[in-house]
This record gives structure tokens, sequence and C-alpha cells, in this order.
């Protein structure tokens, strides 16, 4: 199965980039070396955990290898001697977290499938694995969690899911159909913040 070879690939790439992201807020906030750290293991981790306690497979995946714990940590380093020479830090933190959402998403539904799981239940995997780690980050930084925001975020990963799906009907390779489908998420998520795209407001 596909997912048995490309899943480190895709797990090591969503890792780097959420830890990334989590350590970009943190600096932006002003934290301590050990803030910045904390907050870029959550980000990293927060999503894929909270998948495997509810599909039982336990303990989660970041307690069986160490080296993800040490591949955060690192990139948590790398970055904060990284930041200096980061101009945009806004636009570097929307890449990387964007980058993060596309590779986890596409775990997670991945993750469900192997489990035999009904495809919306997938989905809902992959939106929790790809959108939970970045709630508990803008928790733990007192922001307003942007997945409760106007911006498309959840919902990205929902159509994310959905293109999965629907690539794979029409016989689609499993690997490309991953790939297209972190693409897709990827350049959604930029367009969105650019152009603004948004749900309705159901509210004055």
């Amino acid at each position: 199965m596909w997912f048995d070879h490309l899943s480190v690939l895709f797990d090591m790439g969503g890792t780097v980039s959420f830890a990334v992201s989590g350590a970009l807020a943190a600096i932006n906030r002003r934290l301590d070396p050990f803030g910045v750290i904390v907050i870029a293991f959550v980000t990293a981790v927060g999503g894929g955990t909270l998948r495997d306690v509810l599909l039982g497979d336990t303990p989660v995946g970041w307690m069986r290898y160490e080296g993800i714990t040490l591949l955060i940590v690192l990139t948590a380093t790398v970055t904060m001697f990284m930041k200096r020479y980061v101009e945009r830090l806004r636009i570097t933190l929307l890449l990387f977290d964007s980058l993060g959402l596309g590779f986890f998403t596409t775990i997670g539904i991945e993750k469900g499938m192997a489990y035999g799981l009904h495809p919306g239940i997938c989905i809902a995997l992959g939106t929790m694995t790809g959108c939970f780690g970045g709630v508990i980050r803008d928790v733990l930084l007192n922001d307003v969690p942007v997945i409760f925001q106007r911006e498309l975020y959840a919902s990205v990963c929902i159509m994310g899911g959905l293109l999965y799906y629907l690539l794979k009907s029409v016989a689609v390779l499993a690997p490309v159909a991953g790939i297209l489908t972190i693409v897709f998420i990827l350049t959604v998520r930029l367009l969105a913040v650019r152009y603004k795209l948004a749900l309705p407001k159901w509210y004055v």
C-alpha cells in the first residue's frame, strides 16, 4: 500500500511544516526558547495525537518514535536561529501552516482508510489531523484559533478530502492523488488568504 511507503515522507513534511509554523508564531509572541519548542511540539503533534487516540492507535505516534520529538526540537531550534533572516514573518508562517495542513490532512484520510472507515469519517479524521495542532497553538498563544475565524481553513481540508476521493474514483493512483490533494490544499489556502475568501457571514 502506498501509504506504507509515502506516509513517512508526508509525516516528516507535515511535522517540519507545523513545527516551523508553531515556532514562528511563538517567536512572534516573544516566548523564550523553551516556550518556542513547546509551541512547535504541540502544533506538530496535536492533530495526529487526537487522531490516534480516536482510532485507539496507542501509544500515539510521537511516543513510539523518538525521532519525531528530535525532529521537532531540531526544527524549532533552527527556526529560532534563522528567524532574523525571515523578512516577512506572516507570509512564512502562512506558507508553512498551509503546507502542514495539506500533508496532515492527507495522512489523516489515509490512516482512516487503513482502518476501513467510511469516507466521511476519513475526511473528518483528515481535517482533525490537519487543524487540531493549530488550534492548540492558537489557544496557548491566547489567539482566536484560525479554524474559528472567517478565513477558509477546515473547509479547505474538507474540499481536499473530497478531491482525494474523487481522484481515486476515476482510478488515479493513490500516490498521485495524495500529492495532488496536498498541492490543492496549499493552493486554495493561500488563495483564500490572498483574496480574503471566506464562508458566508450569518450575523450583522
